[in-house]
């Protein structure tokens, strides 16, 4: 049996690393948690504002350090993307995380911190969709990544524009990456080796042009070589261009790699986006359809 990331009555810290959240959806988020039996409380900064960002980045990365240096905070829950944290990704306290390892939770730019936190630590965190997305699962999942007991399980969608992508095969590695966008800003400086690795594909509404620069950029500096296999999410957003749409580009780039693909996963800005471990072990099963993140031992 593996150990769950929270039980009942511990404590989590709501932070704003990236872009600034309404106010309204972090108080309903506050109370969510807390109807889990949770006890949540706010960053200093997790209001501010400065432009597109939530403040400066020395008021967002204290936030964070904050959180991970404070050993009564047992999770660090981010309550938006948008832009920026890509400025403080390289400075946080991973000291702190090797010294109290404790989750970091959210998704689209917030990839740019899991990413580093998986290069400096190798500690594990949750790809998880803010709470209050559409759908009748994006809370449950979320429940289930932070406090369930068992692997946490991502059955792929026929409906999901990425499925067409599916390409038979089983394998097995790290899994890593998330929104495109912040993979491809990453690399370089925080993107850890993808030797051996599933990697973990989503985007919204970027443009075509913009994901086959991203692509050609990672393919071409060697950091999709040796790769075990790719897992797409959720592309949303994309116009077509005379009838050349987001899978013709996608399937453009996944031809050059021989390497088991599971698309139509129900992750990223979509209908209901459903919850990931990433900088764990997972299989990626493009045959049964599914994408299995491994609960750490201990966390």
């Amino acid at each position: 049996m593996r150990t769950p990331f929270l039980e009942p009555g511990d404590r989590v810290r709501l932070v704003s690393p990236a872009s600034p959240p309404d106010r309204d959806s972090v108080l309903a988020c506050a109370a969510t948690l807390r109807s889990w039996g949770l006890v949540v409380d706010l960053g200093r900064h997790v209001f501010d504002r400065m432009g597109y960002l939530a403040g400066t980045d020395d008021a967002r990365l204290a936030d964070l350090d904050d959180a991970f240096r404070d050993e009564g905070v047992r999770a660090v829950v981010a309550t938006r993307g948008g832009k920026g944290a890509y400025r403080i990704a390289d400075r946080l306290d991973f000291e702190a995380l090797r010294r109290d390892p404790k989750p970091l939770v959210g998704f689209s730019e917030i990839t740019n911190l899991h990413l580093s936190v998986a290069r400096h630590v190798g500690l594990a965190g949750i790809h998880g969709a803010f709470l209050g997305h559409d759908g009748p699962t994006n809370g449950p999942a979320l429940r289930e990544a932070l406090m369930g007991e068992g692997d946490i399980v991502v059955t792929a969608r026929a409906d999901e524009t990425t499925a067409a992508l599916t390409r038979p095969g089983v394998a097995r590695g790290p899994l890593l990456g998330g929104n495109l966008d912040a993979v491809a800003t990453s690399a370089g400086w925080a993107l850890p080796s993808l030797k051996g690795a599933i990697l973990l594909l989503e985007a919204v509404g970027t443009g075509l042009g913009q994901v086959d620069r991203q692509l050609t950029m990672l393919r071409k500096a060697g950091h999709l070589a040796g790769m075990a296999g790719v897992a797409l999410g959720q592309f949303t957003g994309f116009a077509t261009s005379n009838g050349y749409g987001i899978v013709d580009v996608l399937g453009y780039h996944l031809s050059t790699l021989d390497v088991p693909v599971l698309g139509g996963l129900p992750l990223g800005h979509g209908y209901d986006p459903q919850s990931v471990l990433v900088g764990s072990q997972a299989i990626l099963d493009g045959t049964g359809g599914r994408l299995i993140s491994h609960r750490p031992s201990a966390c």
